[in-house]
């Protein structure tokens, strides 16, 4: 169903540029009518920041692979996202991930040995340009407008949040907490034809269960035991996200089984 995003480049990117005053002095900033970086992806990064609030829209489960990472399904199947349509509009309301309202900006290393981060973007991103419209990216004296501070104070908390995550994945993997997850899902009119998913991973009840009670007091102090709850939870949402697949005819005609 999801396995760890694995391109050259982040999900979403399609190039990378450090912005700065001297070559994007004339840049604005103008806000979009669509989310179109967002089409077609079924399955968008959390932070544990987020869990409370997203799952009440999506399943969240964990990727496959070594170094999991928590996951938001838009959508049960590869390219099928059921909250945005084929023009990059919002189906509905729903809550948006950090991850998809950061682009198009990012903080990365400009060199591998390079030890600060710096704000980068998509250059191929509309949002982005010598627009006549729009807020300035810089001042008249080179400094950084509103719209570049705003990006870099969410990056900055991005990492920070994903710092978190990474020890919140850590506690789990210390803990052996994580397993193969399948879900089958039949419709009323095919009860013999289930709809199998494979391909993530989900959190072990029954070694949850069988924690030891200071673990369990330590993470219920430390708020850990909120995010496993909210993950376990939201697990019913997989129901839901395939009704809006079939609402919508985005439901393959066979078992599906895919992975990203």
């Amino acid at each position: 169903m999801a396995s760890a995003p694995q391109p050259t480049l982040p999900l979403f990117y399609n190039d990378l540029m450090p912005l700065n005053s001297r070559d994007h002095a004339k840049w604005t900033s103008r806000p979009l009518d669509s989310i179109d970086w967002l089409k077609g992806q079924h399955a968008v990064p959390l932070t544990v920041e987020e869990f409370i609030q997203a799952q009440r829209d999506f399943p969240i489960i964990f990727s496959a692979g070594d170094q999991p990472v928590p996951l938001a399904l838009m959508g049960l199947n590869e390219g099928v996202n059921t909250f945005i349509d084929d023009e990059g509009k919002p189906v509905g309301e729903f809550y948006l991930p950090a991850y998809a309202r950061r682009y198009p900006f990012l903080l990365a290393r400009l060199t591998p040995d390079a030890q600060d981060l710096s704000l980068c973007f998509d250059p191929t991103c509309d949002a982005l340009g010598e627009h006549k419209d729009g807020e300035a990216l810089f001042t008249d004296d080179g400094q950084p407008a509103a719209p570049v501070q705003a990006a870099l104070e969410f990056c900055e908390h991005f990492e920070q949040a994903g710092a978190r995550t990474q020890a919140f994945m850590e506690e789990l993997a210390k803990h052996e907490l994580l397993m193969e997850g399948e879900v089958a899902i039949t419709q009323n009119d095919k009860p013999d034809t289930p709809y199998i998913y494979r391909g993530f991973q989900m959190v072990n009840e029954e070694k949850f269960r069988a924690l030891d009670a200071a673990v369990i007091k330590e993470w219920s102090e430390n708020g850990l035991l909120a995010l496993l709850y909210a993950h376990l939870f939201s697990l019913d949402r997989m129901r839901v996200v395939f009704n809006r697949q079939v609402a919508q005819g985005k439901v393959p005609e066979q078992s599906a089984q895919p992975s990203a």
